[in-house]
């Protein structure tokens, strides 16, 4: 079930290039979760590593969690 809810949240991402040359990643309905690299790929890692301790934090602290 978490597998399934991280896959489709990543489907989410908005990813932006700056203009340092670094990019940025989001998850629109993740309020407070993004996450930046060198590349995009970097950046994709990065943002799913953020995401899962996200969700784990956000369980532990009994937040409801937003539908994806």
């Amino acid at each position: 079930m978490l597998t399934e809810y991280i896959e489709q949240a990543m489907r989410k991402a908005h990813y932006e290039r700056m203009e340092s040359g670094r990019f940025f990643a989001t998850i629109p309905r993740c309020k407070g979760l993004w996450a930046q690299a060198d590349s995009l790929e970097k950046c994709r890692k990065e943002l799913r590593s953020t995401l899962e301790d996200w969700l784990l934090l956000g369980l532990q602290l009994g937040h409801n969690l937003p539908v994806i």
